[in-house]
């Protein structure tokens, strides 16, 4: 039987009790970044008619079962709000979150604005190590990966064409990358939605 990371959207108290275990000084930038975000994004919702700020809770509590940092699961809430918010720039995340939780955010945004159209192996793989060599900060890709993974949850919502191409970005991409950095529950996962 495989093992999957929670498929659950965490209530905010578990997430801090979670955090606090690991990271007892971030419980409040974990709190503040989910009322931001929930703020932000409130009124939008997403394909499936569900709220959009499910998507960032969701993924932020894919990235406290990781056990990550405080920093990382308040950039996970926070990682749609500079594309998807009026009035959100990274300013916005730098003044209220500081420059760590910005430069997260920041990466996130640029990883979501590569080009997957080409499909020779060969030119994937030096994608992968690019990114890798790209990154500051590797909790980036962790985030990224922790947003496709619930992307991958709720494909369903999406036209058949849509889902084609998001799945097989996942199978090409995002699950060698998971592999590669070791996130093998989330790679499995990838690989069996």
């Amino acid at each position: 039987m495989l093992t999957y990371i929670t498929n659950e959207c965490m209530p905010l108290e578990k997430m801090l009790a979670r955090v606090q275990k690991m990271h007892p000084e971030g419980c409040d930038l974990v709190r503040k970044a989910y009322e931001f975000a929930e703020n932000a994004h409130r009124g939008q919702v997403r394909k499936s008619g569900e709220p959009y700020f499910m998507h960032p809770v969701s993924v932020a509590s894919i990235l406290t079962d990781l056990m990550i940092d405080a920093t990382t699961v308040a950039a996970g809430f926070l990682h749609d709000t500079v594309e998807d918010c009026k009035d959100i720039t990274l300013d916005t995340l730098r003044e209220e979150f500081g420059d760590e939780v910005a430069l997260l955010v920041d990466g996130v945004t640029k990883l979501d604005k590569l080009d997957f159209t080409n499909r020779e192996e060969q030119k994937a793989e030096s994608l992968r190590k690019m990114i890798l060599a790209m990154s500051k900060d590797i909790r980036v890709v962790v985030i990224k990966l922790a947003d496709r993974l619930h992307n991958m949850r709720t494909l369903d919502s999406m036209r058949a064409a849509k889902q084609m191409k998001i799945a097989g970005e996942t199978d090409y991409f995002y699950a060698p990358l998971a592999n590669r950095l070791g996130l093998y529950h989330i790679k499995t996962e990838l690989e069996n939605l």
